[in-house]
Parts: structure tokens; C-alpha cells; sequence
């Protein structure tokens, strides 16, 4: 086997591996290695490869393994985090080089804990955009795509997007405020989940907008998504925002198919205004859950005009608060794009985040009552096929620019409902395409097992991009 083609090994199926010791976590762990050194060079997905501290890890997993001390589907996997998440003896520059390039975690981050109790090995820190927001500080050489370079990486958790699609790791974390995990999903043909708010532990990782941010994983496939939140997931006494729930089993539902689980689908809310290869993606979609057995129902969407428009007071008054200790006094060390959403939070008042708060309360309770009759709602993450980086360069000179690009993902991240975001084609340009579907809060598990089997009847997920080696 070519190590490419270990490298885009599922890590459910590399951990059955090591498990079974048909291959061994310190040979993969450097071939991984080996590829970012060698293919990163172009893709630059990576801020810091901790290649000393992944290979120790990679052989204590090992040696774990051996003595059959197994801990579970991520031990010995390669696994890297988004540049945001603290990891102890390494810089967390949160896509902010001025400000944090020499920022050394002294702890790590739960979810980066978490990983390691896992056994997972923490090949490094992902690029970023600046401060989770939608550029890239100047400072930065953004992330490129690995299935067009002409195309957007995808914002804010490029990095994660793109050293998932392009076999530089088994699965990565990512960050959703206003649709970062899925913009990067979408724009790299890979599966992401962003959970129930609360569900995973903030606690160590730098904030954009607390009352928004999801931490969630990034990967190949549903399954290995699942199980990477199955390991992040839980209450944190780090982290008193997290929910008391216990986390669902992610994975119990892989294989199963889709029987019985019904499909809400609002044909005017999926398909007004959005790009017909998209709403073909979807209707393909359709077919699909069908034939797993999925009861497809129409349904009415609650209005999102003013629930989009609400996301952008909360947003940037919150972003505003975490950069408080450095704007403005430090405002010179800030890129334009973050410096503009600063300003703009600085200048909201108490007035209107109290009535963006009001509209996001209402929105969430009709969200919610749309689960009474359906398990899950299928919906487009963008409303075009992805944007070139020309596009993207020019991007916010229109008015409306901002409120479509979050159209169809900031509403679940003012409702906190969980999504789970999954590749379904390419342009004619060989740039991906996806969709999403949303669920009731705390149900990713069925999430999993919808994305599982909607993987189980396409390849989109397996394509892998044309690169060298």
C-alpha cells in the first residue's frame, strides 16, 4: 500500500488496526508526518506539526496497544486541533501572529486533553483565520484548497478543512460561530459536526463569541466524526457553560441505515435563491435517505430574516469583549477584517443585543417546535456554489454579502441546535459542494447515523484531491 493511500485510510478502520496490530501507530504517525512535511509545503494547513511530542505519543500508544491496554477507536490516531485550542508547551496564536505568536499554553485545552486520554496522537495546530473571523491576518498565507487552489479554503477553520480532505490527518477540531466548521466542510468536501452548544467544553480555547462558539470534529466520514465527539464531549467543570447531559454513544447508530427517521424539507427555504447545483445536491440527497428508508416530509422552516440579522449584533459585541485586553490599545497588531467586526461590536449597544437576544429566544423555541413532527432537517450550508478567492477578496462590498454567506448557518448557531455537514459533489471547476442537516439539541447521534448512511449510498466522501505525492 502507497502511503497515500494510508493516509487516507478511515480512522475507524485505522484504529480496528492498531487494535488488531495489523499496523502500527509510530509507522503511520511518521508517514503522517512525512506527508505534511512534504505536502504542506503548498496546502499550508498546518501553524505548528508537533512532530517530537506526536512521535512519543505515537509510541506510547504502541506500547499501550501491545499489552492490550487498548482505550478506545482513537489510540494511537493522528489527530490535529484547530490553532485555537490551548496544548500545553505549545503557542496558541489564534490566527493572530502579532498578538499571540508567542503565546505558550501552560495547559491544555479540554478537548485536547480529552483527545490524549484517548489515546489520540496530536500531530499539531491548524491555521486559522484571524481570531475565528473570516480573513486570514496579513501576516498569514492562508490555507489553500487542496481540490482547486483557485477555490476558498473556507473560513474560519481552513486549516482544519483542508488537512482533513488532503490526508494530512485522520480528523481534526474546528470551531463554529457563524458556519466555520461547515464553510470549510463545504468548501473541502468533508464531513463535519457542530454540536449542541454546551455539548463540548470551551475551556482553554480562545473565544470569538462565547454565547455562539461550538467546538466540534472535522473528518472524512460521519463515523470518524462520531467518534472523535464521542471522546470530546461532557460536562466540564473547566467549563460551567457545558451541558449536564450525558453524551450519546455516536457511533451506535453507524450501519443502521435510515428507517423511520423522518426528513423535514422546506422546499422554498432549500431551494429560493440558492444555486441549482446546490438544490440538485440536495434533491440527490433526497433520494438517497429514501432509499436507506428515511421518511421524507414537507415542512415549514420558522422565518430566519431577522434571526440572521440578530447574529450580527450578538457576534461582534461579543467579539468585541474578548479582544478588549488589546483593542483598542494594541489596535495596530489587528488585520482589517477583525478590526472592522471589533469596531463594529464596540459601537452596538445594550439595546440592540437585548433585541437581537429577544428575536434569538423566539427563534429557537419556533426551531424547536419544528421537531415535533420531523428528526431532522436537511438544508443547504451555502446558497452558491463556493466562492473563487478572487471572489472571496472582493467579498463584502454588497450589502447583503455577509447575511448570505451565513444564511443557512447562523440560525443553528443562535438556536444551538446541532448540525451535521456532509460532502455531496464537485463543480464543473472540481471545487466541492455539500448541505447539511440539523436536528433537535443533544441528538448527534442520529445526526451520525443519518450522515453514515447517506455515506454508505454516495462516494463524495472518498474523493480524494489530485495531489502530489
Amino acid at each position: 500500500m502507497a502511503a497515500s493511500d494510508f493516509a487516507y485510510m478511515g480512522l475507524l478502520e485505522l484504529g480496528t488496526a492498531f487494535k488488531s496490530r495489523k499496523l502500527s501507530p509510530v509507522e503511520i504517525t511518521r508517514t503522517l508526518l512525512d506527508r505534511v512535511g512534504l505536502v504542506d509545503r503548498t496546502l499550508l494547513s498546518y501553524a505548528t506539526v508537533m512532530a517530537e511530542s506526536a512521535m512519543a505519543e505515537a509510541k506510547k500508544a504502541q506500547d499501550e496497544i501491545s499489552r492490550s491496554q487498548y482505550r478506545g477507536p482513537l489510540h494511537g490516531v493522528p489527530i490535529a486541533v484547530k490553532d485555537l485550542c490551548d496544548a500545553e508547551g505549545v503557542v496558541t496564536a489564534a490566527g493572530m501572529p502579532r498578538l499571540y505568536g508567542d503565546h505558550v499554553a501552560t495547559k491544555d485545552s479540554t478537548v485536547v486533553a480529552r483527545l490524549r486520554a484517548a489515546g489520540a496522537v496530536i500531530l499539531g495546530k491548524l491555521q486559522l483565520t484571524e481570531g475565528a473571523v473570516a480573513h486570514h491576518h496579513p501576516d498569514v498565507k492562508p490555507p489553500v484548497n487542496p481540490h482547486n487552489p483557485d477555490y476558498w479554503s473556507g473560513a474560519s477553520s481552513s486549516g482544519s478543512g483542508v488537512a482533513s480532505a488532503a490526508g494530512l490527518c485522520y480528523g481534526s477540531l474546528g470551531s463554529d460561530t457563524g458556519g466555520s466548521i461547515r464553510f470549510p466542510c463545504f468548501a473541502n468536501g468533508v464531513t463535519g459536526i457542530k454540536p449542541t452548544w454546551g455539548r463540548v467544553s470551551r475551556a482553554g480555547v480562545f473565544p470569538l463569541a462565547p454565547s455562539l462558539d461550538h467546538i466540534g470534529p472535522m473528518a472524512r466520514s460521519a463515523g470518524d466524526c462520531g467518534a472523535i465527539l464521542n471522546a470530546i464531549a461532557g460536562l466540564d467543570p473547566d467549563d460551567p457553560t457545558t451541558l449536564r447531559a450525558p453524551p450519546p454513544d455516536c457511533l451506535n447508530g453507524i450501519g443502521l441505515g435510515a428507517r423511520g427517521i423522518r426528513i423535514g424539507f422546506d422546499e422554498a427555504y432549500a431551494t429560493t435563491r440558492v444555486d441549482p447545483l446546490v438544490v440538485k445536491a440536495i434533491r440527490d440527497a433526497l433520494d438517497v435517505f429514501k432509499a436507506a428508508g428515511a421518511d421524507i416530509k414537507p415542512i415549514k422552516f420558522p422565518a430566519t430574516e431577522a434571526v440572521i440579522a440578530a447574529w450580527f449584533p450578538i457576534c461582534t459585541a461579543e467579539a468585541a469583549t474578548s479582544h478588549e485586553a488589546n483593542y483598542p490599545a494594541r489596535e495596530a497588531d489587528f488585520g482589517p477584517g477583525l478590526k472592522g467586526l471589533i469596531d463594529t461590536g464596540r459601537a452596538t449597544t445594550g439595546q440592540d443585543y437585548a433585541k437581537s437576544h429577544k428575536i434569538r429566544q423566539i427563534f429557537r423555541g419556533q426551531l424547536d417546535a419544528v421537531f415535533e413532527t420531523v428528526d431532522a432537517v436537511i438544508a443547504p450550508s451555502l446558497m452558491r456554489q463556493n466562492l473563487t478567492n478572487a471572489e472571496f477578496d472582493q467579498f463584502g462590498s454588497v450589502e447583503s454579502d455577509w447575511p448570505d454567506l451565513v444564511r443557512f448557518t447562523s440560525v443553528s448557531d443562535m438556536a444551538g441546535n446541532p448540525t451535521i455537514s456532509l460532502p455531496a459533489g464537485f463543480n464543473p471547476d472540481g471545487a466541492p459542494i455539500g448541505f447539511q442537516l440539523l436536528a433537535r439539541n443533544l441528538n448527534e447521534n442520529l445526526l451520525v447515523r443519518l450522515g453514515d448512511a447517506y455515506q454508505h449510498g454516495t462516494s463524495w466522501h472518498k474523493q480524494r484531491p489530485k495531489l502530489a505525492p
